[in-house]
């Protein structure tokens, strides 16, 4: 048996939990590979929005196995908080999940770091959700971090006092002023919440369930242009976020990958600060956010909205070996008269369909226009029902980027969906 993998193909928030959600009565386990709580994965269903963060989006199925991998940094507090919000839908959450020993702990002055380093960049801040997720990281690269199987030591909170200390320390060099009891408050309860789960070896346990033949779908997080090593540098998160990253965040060898499954919008958005080629300003910018309901899950704060972007979309598809690509929002569309897709870069009056190394660098879209479908999608379920116009805009999308679609998305419920293949 392999593993499939779902993740993002853009600057995250293309709606991968749906998809999960959609896609979790076909797998046994569901398994988060990296990221943080600046996660949010957004599921709706019998008239209920749910937002998950640390924890995969399968614990909604009931007899699906979940795992918090070890690419993953947990923080106690929201964890706690999240378990909370599950368990008051009567979800029982015990036999369902499962966390990592090697998942890193986010600790309360990871939070207050994130935030004094982000408040002294100014002008060149990066947009951090200030989850405390890139401080974490650091230790965890650093060779400094606490773990969640470090929580079963006798010696766990001389540990905790050890790294808090140092990083107070560190504090020292901001001009910026914090009351640690506040970020503090919960923190140890969120460590109880944990302990209250089965901790596991996860490497082992998923490389058991393979044999045993069980299924499992590896859930990404944030979006493949958002990845450490190849996003668009610096304005990143601090994780690998492309399917090479599920390897590492879940104890897998690269042979053990099966199916990738890209998910992109048909059009493009993105939080916080950075380039983005396809941005729209102004009044069709603000339309496709109103339209579109584009407002972060975790912060709520406004996203910048554009068209597709195919090199990008190509860039990333190449990156993770993507086998074929769901496509979500494509209702959104419908308000809209004419639609443009990003066909090449121009940089430096020269065309290119590559990412530059900088591409923080001025890049001026090249763009192909197109109809766009009138008709409401929203409660159409099948591909027979679909209008020309997006039928041609699919084929488009799959003759640019020679990769099939097999799902699109027509609303947020887990019920509008369409499989295509």
């Amino acid at each position: 048996m392999q593993v499939d993998v779902l993740l993002g193909l853009q600057w995250g928030d293309e709606g991968k939990g749906k998809l999960v959600d959609v896609m979790t009565p076909e797998y046994d386990v569901i398994a988060r590979f990296q990221g943080g709580p600046n996660a949010g994965h957004t599921l709706e269903f019998n008239n209920i929005k749910h937002i998950t963060h640390n924890i995969p989006s399968g614990v909604f199925r009931e007899d699906s196995i979940n795992i918090i991998g070890n690419g993953v940094v947990l923080d106690p507090i929201i964890f706690m908080q999240e378990i909370d919000e599950v368990k008051a839908l009567n979800v029982e959450l015990g036999s369902r999940l499962k966390i990592s020993r090697k998942a890193h702990l986010i600790m309360p002055t990871h939070r207050v770091l994130d935030a004094a380093s982000e408040a002294a960049k100014g002008k060149t801040k990066i947009g951090s959700t200030l989850k405390g997720i890139g401080p974490a990281y650091m230790d965890k690269t650093g060779r400094n971090g606490l773990r969640v199987g470090d929580i079963e030591s006798p010696d766990f909170l001389d540990k905790y006092k050890f790294l808090t200390n140092k990083h107070l320390q560190i504090l020292k060099q901001y001009d910026f002023e914090f009351d640690l009891a506040d970020y503090e408050a919960g923190w140890m309860e969120g460590i109880e919440a944990i302990k209250s789960f089965e901790l596991v070896n996860g490497e082992y346990l998923i490389n058991q369930y393979l044999e045993e033949g069980k299924t499992v779908l590896g859930e990404g997080a944030q979006g493949s242009m958002l990845d450490i090593d190849f996003g668009s540098y610096p304005y990143v998160t601090s994780s690998n976020t492309i399917c090479a990253g599920a390897c590492i965040g879940l104890g897998l060898a690269p042979q053990k990958i099966g199916r990738v499954i890209g998910v992109f919008k048909a059009y493009c958005t993105r939080v916080g600060s950075g380039p983005f080629p396809t941005e729209l300003e102004g009044e069709m910018g603000e339309a496709l956010r109103e339209y579109g309901a584009e407002y972060g899950a975790t912060t709520g704060r406004p996203r910048r909205c554009g068209w597709l972007d195919i090199p990008a979309l190509k860039y990333s598809i190449m990156l993770s070996g993507v086998t074929e690509l769901n496509m979500t929002k494509s209702d959104v569309l419908t308000h809209f008269d004419t639609l443009r897709v990003c066909t090449a870069y121009k940089i430096n009056g020269k065309q290119t369909r590559e990412l530059p190394f900088d591409i923080n660098q001025p890049v001026e879209p090249v763009y192909r226009e197109m109809p766009v479908w009138k008709e409401d999608i929203s409660k159409m379920r099948s591909k027979e029902e679909l209008p020309v116009e997006m039928l041609d805009y699919l084929k488009f999308i799959e003759s640019e980027v020679n990769i099939p679609v097999s799902v699109i998305s027509v609303g947020p419920d887990r019920e509008q969906f369409i499989p295509l293949k």
